[in-house]
C-alpha cells in the first residue's frame, strides 16, 4: 500500500477575511495555521504534502510556509485554474470565482498516486484528527466499494462569532458511516440557538449544535480523483444554466452522489476537539490565544521547526 499524502486546499477566494488568510501568522514565532496541520500530520506518519494555491500567489506562499517545509518533508505544488475546464465548455464573462473543493482537488490529480487526505489551508483541525485519519488511510483500501472516511466535528465546536460560516451538515447510520452531507452555505449563532439559512436571512433554520459537520477534512483513495473528473462535465452542464456566475463543484456533493449510487462508504472519524479557524478578522485574536494556550499545555513546542 502507497504511503498516504496530504493535500492542502490553499486557492480559495479570502473575500471575508479580507487579505491572504492562509499565510497570515498566528504566534510571535511567525506560524501560520498549516504550520501546526503540517506539523500534526508529521506526527502522524504524512511524509509528502502537496498544496493546491494559485499561481499568482506562489512566490508569497513559498516564502510564507513552502521553502521552510521542504526541510521537513516532501513538497509539492498544484495551481487551481479556473481556466481548467474540459473541452466544449467556455468561462462566463466576468466569472472569476474558483469552480469549488471538487476542482481544486482535481488541480492535483499528478501528484497523488495513492490514499490521500484532503484539508482547508485556514482551518485548525487537532493533533487527534491527523492521526486517525492517517491509521484509516493505512488499513482500508477499495473493495467492492470505495472505501473513504471523513473526520466529523460537532458544529458547537465550529462556529464563529463574527458572522456566517459554511459546513457540510451530516447524517450517519448506525455503523457511524456517512448517509449524506448537505452543504449549508450559511450557518450562524443567532439569538434562538445555531441556525441556518436558505434563502440570504431572510428565514432561519435552529439547528442541534451537537450535530456532526464536515470541515472538508477527507480521506480518500486514488478512486476519487477519477470520479470527480468524472462528473465535473455533467457538473457544469448544470451549474452554467443555473448559477453561472458562482456555481461550485463541492468535493461534499460527489460524495454524497456515491453514496447515493451505493458505490462508496464513507467511515465517519468523530472528533471533540474545538475547530479554530480565521474566516474573518475578527477570528484572528480568538485564534493567536488558543494557539498559545495550546503550546502553554505542551500540545505544541513554542517553536514548531
Amino acid at each position: 500500500m502507497k504511503k498516504p499524502v496530504l493535500v492542502i486546499m490553499a486557492a480559495g477566494m479570502s473575500s471575508r477575511y479580507g487579505g491572504l488568510k492562509q499565510i497570515d501568522p498566528v504566534d510571535q514565532e511567525g506560524h501560520i495555521i498549516m504550520d501546526f496541520s503540517i506539523y500534526d500530520a508529521k506526527r502522524a506518519g504524512f511524509e509528502k504534502v502537496v498544496f493546491i494555491i494559485k499561481k499568482e500567489y506562489e512566490d508569497d506562499f513559498k516564502q510564507a510556509i513552502g521553502d521552510r517545509i521542504e526541510k521537513y518533508m516532501e513538497v509539492a505544488y498544484a495551481y487551481q485554474d479556473i481556466n481548467n475546464i474540459p473541452e466544449g465548455f467556455s468561462i462566463p464573462e466576468g466569472r472569476e470565482k474558483p469552480w469549488g473543493t471538487a476542482h481544486a482537488v482535481l488541480s492535483a490529480i499528478d501528484e497523488i498516486d495513492g490514499p490521500f487526505a484532503v484539508i482547508n489551508a485556514d482551518d485548525y483541525y487537532g493533533q487527534h484528527a491527523f492521526k486517525v485519519i492517517y491509521d484509516y488511510l493505512t488499513t482500508h483500501e477499495d473493495d467492492d466499494k470505495y472505501r473513504y472516511t471523513m473526520v466529523g466535528y460537532r458544529l458547537k465546536n465550529t462556529v464563529t462569532d463574527n458572522g456566517y460560516v459554511s459546513r457540510g451538515v451530516c447524517e450517519l447510520n448506525e455503523k457511524k458511516e456517512l448517509v449524506s452531507v448537505t452543504e449549508r452555505t450559511r450557518i450562524e449563532k443567532r439569538e434562538e440557538g445555531i441556525a441556518y439559512s436558505e434563502d440570504g436571512g431572510n428565514t432561519w433554520n435552529v439547528i442541534d449544535g451537537d450535530t456532526l459537520v464536515s470541515m472538508n477534512m477527507w480521506g480518500f483513495t486514488r478512486s476519487m480523483l477519477d470520479e470527480i473528473r468524472a462528473g465535473f462535465p455533467q457538473f457544469l452542464e448544470k451549474g452554467l444554466k443555473e448559477n453561472p456566475m458562482k456555481c461550485e463543484y463541492y468535493l461534499p456533493s460527489v460524495v454524497s452522489e456515491l453514496l447515493a449510487e451505493d458505490r462508496a462508504v464513507v467511515s465517519v472519524l468523530e472528533s471533540e476537539d474545538k475547530w479554530y479557524g480565521v474566516t474573518y478578522k475578527e477570528d484572528k485574536p480568538v485564534v493567536v490565544s488558543a494557539i498559545q494556550a495550546l503550546k502553554d499545555a505542551g500540545v505544541y513546542p513554542q517553536k514548531l521547526w
